[in-house]
């Protein structure tokens, strides 16, 4: 079953986090992934607010837990650590 890899962020090192948002994609990628919704428009309805969203699309759990243990996507992480809050997530779908 496909799944969605779901942030929310609160990016507080815009030139840091520029760096990650550079080396995520093409991990993301790698994995099978591709993303349907990046920093776009929402509303808030309940919890806390983190103003950048991002949903990614993987062909199933265990792609996008692969991808964010892989050595890749790490190198990735690292930029966005100190850089960022962030709540991420993966959430398999009913199609």
């Amino acid at each position: 079953m496909p799944a969605l890899w779901i942030a929310h962020v609160n990016v507080t090192d815009e030139e840091a986090y520029g760096k990650y948002a550079k080396l995520a994609g093409p991990a993301i990628e790698k994995h099978g992934g591709y993303f349907i919704a990046r920093g776009g428009r929402y509303v808030q309805l309940e919890g806390n607010d983190r103003p950048r969203n991002v949903v990614a699309k993987f062909p199933s759990v265990e792609a996008a837990e692969e991808c964010y243990h892989s050595p890749e996507y790490q190198e990735a992480l690292d930029h966005a650590r100190d850089a960022s809050e962030r709540d991420l997530l993966i959430v398999e779908t009913s199609e």
